[in-house]
């Protein structure tokens, strides 16, 4: 059996090689594991695509073709999905769009992955090998971290990433916010036994590198007994976690010594409304200056992330918080256009008050208005975002936030640089006139 697994272009490489160097990404885990969890009784010759990476040659010979992708790659999955099918190769879809509107993904698959893949895809194959392949494969209850099967991190090229090493300790998080996908697909949290995280770790013989869960201090005692677990390791390693972190200065401690050295946060907003808007009440108890203060007295760096778009923002929102930005000295802002992605309560809530633009999932990528604001219009809105990004990756503006922070000077440098020629690229590469409708 020969099976194919592709990865989809996303928005930063829709056009050839896109706004950033295939370089600047980390290793994803998605198709790694994918073909580790192949049944060894199939002897299956496995072949994996990441089009971000690589292009796609369309004549390749599969038995099956099985296709990951998120909302703004999915026009493009079902584009390979119907280029493959009408070669006679049936198509599997998964991932997150597929598991958020499966009906929609069965008009251009043979079958449906909904919800993590671990059971059901083994499953799948066992079912398309003895010529009984189902349309929907649905992740079951009781799903569980516990005796996950290692990725084949040997089937990527190294050098095709700058960072490598990627784990996952958790999936999932506690939080239900609206504009957020993970709670409306899968839920969670998930947490893998940290005993099976170390091991792992130990396996990959690298002191770098990166945990892609989603929000690493979902549980708070599992976080602690993690980090500790990591302290022997000796490592260096970024994640994501919420603002939340920065109250609890035991756990903080905790992610210091165990060698955190760079933080993905996601303020999303410095207006009170617009955090309870969005359900990230969480956030409104914090001082967002005094998070940033804790986290670089630990010389841990922060990549602190901010969403416009909110119904409470106003077209003073841009400067207000790029204000803070420098003022506070995140190291390396990030700012999104609020994106109601599909199924999420923000979509339902905006699609009930005819608010929502366009349906076009290629433009579903955080960098387009794809919704009326209720307060400004959508150009202001895209045209704010493109001069938060401008202001705040001015040569001006790297130095005095860099002075600021003087955390992590040696990454901080390059990666504030390499996103000073995305901030001044996006209308080049990224954002186009077509959501505004």
């Amino acid at each position: 059996m020969r099976i194919l697994l592709i990865s989809p272009r996303g928005p930063l490489y829709r056009h050839r090689t896109g706004i950033m160097k295939k370089s600047l990404r980390y290793a994803p885990l998605t198709l790694t594991t994918l073909a580790a969890l192949v049944p060894a009784e199939l002897n299956a010759e496995v072949t994996m695509l990441d089009e971000g990476i690589e292009a796609i040659d369309l004549d390749l010979a599969a038995d099956l073709v099985a296709i990951s992708c998120i909302t703004g790659t999915a026009l493009r999955a079902y584009e390979l999905a119907d280029q493959f099918r009408r070669r006679g190769i049936p198509v599997v879809l998964g991932g997150v769009h597929p598991t958020l509107l499966p009906d929609e993904a069965q008009l251009h698959g043979d079958a449906v992955v909904v919800g993590y893949a671990e059971e059901s895809w083994p499953e799948l194959l066992c079912d398309f090998a003895a010529g009984r392949l189902k349309p929907r494969y649905t992740q079951r209850p009781g799903f569980t971290l516990a005796g996950l099967t290692p990725p084949r991190r040997e089937l990527l090229h190294p050098g095709n990433y700058t960072m490598f090493h990627t784990v996952e300790a958790t999936r999932g998080c506690v939080h239900k916010c609206d504009f957020c996908v993970v709670p409306t697909a899968w839920g969670g949290p998930y947490l893998r036994p940290v005993q099976e995280v170390v091991d792992e770790i130990r396996r990959l013989e690298t002191r770098r590198l990166i945990f892609l869960d989603l929000n690493l201090i979902s549980e708070r005692e599992y976080a602690g007994e993690l980090f500790a677990a990591l302290i022997p390791l000796r490592l260096t390693w970024g994640g994501l976690a919420t603002i939340g972190i920065a109250s609890d200065a035991e756990l903080l401690d905790l992610a210091a010594r165990s060698g955190c050295r760079g933080l993905l946060l996601g303020f999303e907003s410095l207006c009170h409304e617009s955090l309870l808007e969005t359900r990230k009440g969480m956030n409104t108890r914090k001082d967002y200056h005094e998070v940033v203060r804790q986290l670089h007295d630990r010389d841990i760096a922060i990549m602190g992330c901010f969403a416009f778009g909110f119904d409470h923002d106003t077209r003073d929102s841009f400067a207000d918080t790029v204000d803070f930005v420098l003022n506070a000295g995140i190291d390396l802002p990030r700012y999104a256009i609020l994106t109601p992605f599909p199924a999420t309560p923000l979509f339902q809530r905006l699609k009930s008050e005819g608010r929502i633009l366009t349906e076009n999932w290629d433009l579903y990528d955080a960098q387009h208005v794809v919704f009326r604001p209720e307060q400004m219009t959508p150009e202001e809105l895209l045209r704010g975002t493109e001069l938060a990004w401008k202001r705040t990756y001015s040569y001006p503006s790297i130095v005095r936030r860099l002075l600021k922070a003087r955390t992590q000077l040696a990454a901080a440098i390059p990666a504030n640089l390499g996103y000073r020629f995305y901030a001044n690229n996006l209308s080049r590469f990224y954002t186009c006139r077509e959501a505004l409708l």
